[in-house]
């Protein structure tokens, strides 16, 4: 097992893996910003090493700082979480070369997948199914693009190969709107992800968004745990997850893991992993795979009773997988809501100071969080202060302990974006399940504002 494990995260997650680590006797290194002195991983870690000012470029993005502090300390692994240098290749590959174990995939994995036109050419080979689209990067020629367009058919959308985040996606639906989009996506892509390369898909007018999860150990070993249903979005950011998805077929999903497995052990995956689709009329259509641990990982660990955090450090340790897939059994139903820093009706980030925190309690309720109360959040980083977990026997279930949960959670002090996920939570067409990716944005434009917390 790893002797010392540096953190390279903030928040609720550089949390979630401290916990990992103290179960499994890891001694813990947190880093953190001039700003983030006081968050509580940083407290109950062994060590702590300031590694720059407020600023996320100047501290958790900058990659010379974290080797430093990877080498004074002593540490042997570094765990970048999610976000931030999560899934940078370059930054994986800076750290093995200077001879510390990444726990996440192998540099050229994540640079594969990272770019979404050669991950969505390796999944296909694979047999994982993808959405009809150029089969490559646009190039200059025009008649050719406006033949693809045209193959697939309108509405299209146009996609960076390196986006992320909502960003670098425009949707088309004429012909005569096409080439200039494309070139305004272009510049956006060049811009924020310093490539112009972008492709074309088919766009799915009523989708959901299902994503798988994966483990492998880079041995030859892969399983999968189930499926998320994170289709409750706004502005392409999630807000609510839930496992496993309602209402698809369990052949269907058994078969379109299965591909995803075929995948992973194609190309040797090493560690946690999640491979993204878009579902509609029955059938799955690969968008992408993020090559970290998730934001809403939580409730694939309620189903199933596994560990995923844990399960990297052993995976990044050198241990094969100790999980057959038989051995993976899924029980009951699971919700996350992302709770943020946020005025629920502006969705305006609003950091300041926690007065008070009350976390609520009781058979299947979980909480992933950094505050307690006379925590200040700082406005630099992103708005993420909870993750509300609950767990329940079936869908009605674990919906039902999460309004009461919702009810007993207390933050004074800042405004949050608890009474969003209230209404969302007593939502009728919610509540029967397998609402699409526009319900969400649909139902706000709808409505002038929220009900106050």
């Amino acid at each position: 097992m790893l002797d010392k494990v540096l953190i390279a995260n903030r928040g609720e997650i550089a949390l979630r893996v401290l916990r990992a680590c103290k179960e499994l006797g890891i001694k813990t290194v947190a880093v953190h910003s001039s700003a983030d002195r006081d968050l509580m991983h940083v407290r109950l870690a062994d060590e702590s090493v300031c590694i720059g000012p407020a600023s996320a470029t100047d501290s958790y993005l900058n990659v010379p700082a974290i080797i430093s502090a990877t080498e004074v300390t002593d540490a042997v692994a570094i765990h970048p979480g999610y976000g931030f240098l999560s899934e940078n290749a370059d930054f994986a590959e800076q750290v093995e070369k200077s001879g510390f174990i990444f726990i996440g995939p192998r540099p050229e994995t994540i640079r594969l997948m990272g770019d979404k036109v050669s991950a969505i050419n390796v999944m296909r080979e694979a047999g994982v199914p993808t959405v009809p689209g150029s089969d490559g990067p646009i190039d200059d020629d025009k008649e050719r693009t406006l033949a693809i367009a045209r193959r697939i058919g309108y509405p299209v959308i146009i996609k960076a190969a390196a986006g992320g985040g909502g960003r670098g996606m425009r949707v088309v639906h004429s012909e005569a709107a096409l080439l200039k989009a494309i070139y305004v996506t272009q510049s956006e892509a060049k811009a924020f992800f310093g490539s112009g390369v972008v492709y074309l898909e088919k766009f799915l007018e009523n989708p959901r968004h299902v994503e798988i999860q994966i483990l492998a150990d880079g041995q030859g070993n892969a399983i999968y745990l189930g499926d998320r249903d994170c289709s409750m979005q706004r502005r392409h950011q999630k807000v609510l997850e839930e496992a496993p998805a309602p209402g698809i077929p369990d052949h269907i999903r058994q078969k379109v893991a299965e591909t995803c497995i075929k995948a992973c052990e194609k190309m040797n995956y090493r560690g946690a992993g999640t491979l993204e689709f878009l579902y509609q009329d029955e059938q799955f259509y690969f968008i992408e795979m993020n090559t970290r641990v998730q934001v809403e990982h939580p409730v694939t660990e309620m189903v199933t009773g596994i560990d995923i955090v844990k399960e990297q450090l052993k995976i990044a340790s050198g241990e094969k997988l100790s999980i057959k897939q038989s051995d993976v059994k899924l029980k009951g139903h699971a919700f996350e809501c992302r709770i943020n820093a946020e005025d629920p009706v502006t969705f305006l980030p609003c950091p300041g100071k926690i007065n008070l925190f009350h976390a609520p309690g009781g058979n299947g309720i979980r909480v992933d969080s950094h505050i307690y109360s006379g925590y200040t959040v700082p406005p630099y980083y992103d708005s993420l202060i909870a993750k509300l977990i609950t767990y329940g026997e079936d869908r009605a279930g674990a919906l039902a302990r999460m309004s009461n949960a919702l009810d007993e959670l207390l933050i004074d002090g800042i405004r949050t974006n608890t009474a969003l996920h209230k209404e969302i939570i007593r939502d009728a067409e919610f509540q029967k399940g397998g609402v699409n990716i526009h319900y969400l944005e649909s139902k706000l434009a709808s409505q002038h504002k929220l009900p106050a917390k």
